[in-house]
């Protein structure tokens, strides 16, 4: 089977600074493709462009700032013209019991996890339009199929994104724009480590995923045929069986 060429596609990459986003757009330079690198954290945006030189544009962008995503997709509407694959990758996680958890904690993690996603699907698609095998593919988790005890909002916004992306391919599939969701479980990534010891002792003990395994999954999907759909890519550590 012959797959696309992503030489000159165009990729948009939020949470780039880093895991999952960082070696995503590695790979797709390493493919031929143009990545621009979004996130917060403009110094490691920076390195990273460094390293993938003039492959690579950096845009510094709250991916939950509904009107700086705005703007964003009309610079890159002006300078590149379109846009083939969003990867909605930006996202946070902060596990606590429910009932003593923070609610600004859930504001942050909608704002990034749905809200993020939401502004940006929304700004791209426009510019996807009559581009053979343009694709938004969104990170969910685990977790947006399985709740576990003190993830409860994490899981509710996971849970959503994947509700949203098998809607939206409904919307978009006649006019052949793609739309995939990820749901990786247990990787090694900053998510981790900001998150606790025990969930550090946990991906060891489940020999975690690298987050090139992730990257890998998405170019799959996106490399695709233009006429052909991943919808969803479940995958987790072997080790992993719970949740």
């Amino acid at each position: 089977m012959k797959m696309q060429d992503l030489t000159a596609k165009i990729a948009v990459i939020t949470g780039a600074s880093s895991g999952i986003g960082a070696a995503a757009a590695r790979l797709l330079v390493e493919e031929g493709a143009h990545v621009i690198l979004v996130a917060r954290r403009v110094e490691r945006l920076q390195e990273l462009a460094a390293e993938l030189g003039d492959s690579a544009t950096v845009m510094q962008v709250d991916v939950a700032d509904a009107a700086a995503v705005t703007s964003m997709f009309a610079t890159i509407k002006s300078r590149f013209g379109g846009v083939d694959l969003l990867f909605n990758n930006a996202g946070l996680g902060i596990n606590s019991p429910f009932e003593s958890s923070d609610p600004d904690d859930w504001k942050s993690m909608i704002d990034v996890n749905l809200y993020g996603v939401l502004n940006c699907t929304q700004a791209a698609i426009p510019l996807m339009r009559g581009r053979a095998g343009a694709m938004i593919c969104s990170v969910s988790s685990v977790g947006g199929r399985y709740g576990a005890a003190t993830w409860s909002v994490y899981s509710a916004t996971k849970y959503a994104v994947v509700g949203f992306h098998d809607a939206l391919r409904k919307e978009l599939g006649e006019e052949g724009i793609r739309v995939s969701v990820l749901e990786p479980g247990a990787v090694w990534t900053e998510f981790g480590e900001n998150v606790s010891d025990a969930l550090l002792t946990r991906r060891t003990q489940l020999e975690a995923m690298q987050s090139e395994d992730v990257a890998q999954a998405l170019v799959f999907a996106f490399a695709q045929p233009a006429n052909v759909l991943i919808q969803e890519i479940l995958m987790r550590p072997v080790k992993q069986i719970a949740p």
